[in-house]
């Protein structure tokens, strides 16, 4: 899985929720022809970036290049089950990324248009956002 060599803050705030949020960074397609874009907020986290990745790579066999435009680098900390109220913050259980609306996650080249569309739309079952299949 997906996560950071070093982080300079081993657990960080939860931040706020900012729903109608739409990003300007990464918006973008940069290295491929085909991208997938989110259509909402949420958490991303390193397990679902590498199952939604598993699957466009076997649909595709292996053919074409595929980015990852995502990167998890937030901490997502929990506490033991039936563990008591206080005693500090949980451990490190995670690392998610938090994507915005208008996001480009993944990026494809090298393969034809139909196949680029089916390969992100079973890698868009994988994740917990709405997505949508874009061109350059």
């Amino acid at each position: 899985m997906l996560q950071p060599k070093k982080v300079k803050h081993r657990k960080w705030m939860k931040g706020r929720r900012r729903d109608r949020k739409i990003t300007k960074s990464g918006s973008e397609i940069k290295f491929g022809s085909f991208g997938l874009k989110a259509q909402g907020s949420a958490w991303i986290t390193s397990r679902q970036i590498e199952a939604a990745r598993r699957s466009m790579t076997r649909y595709v066999q292996r053919g074409g290049k595929i980015w990852i435009k995502i990167f998890p680098d937030k901490p997502i900390t929990t506490k033991g089950a039936e563990v008591p109220m206080g005693g500090g913050k949980g451990s490190i259980d995670h690392y998610a990324v938090p994507v915005a609306s208008g996001r480009i996650m993944f990026e494809m080249d090298g393969v034809t248009e139909e196949i680029a569309r089916e390969a992100m739309r079973r890698a868009a079952h994988k994740l917990p956002v709405k997505t949508k299949f874009v061109k350059r």
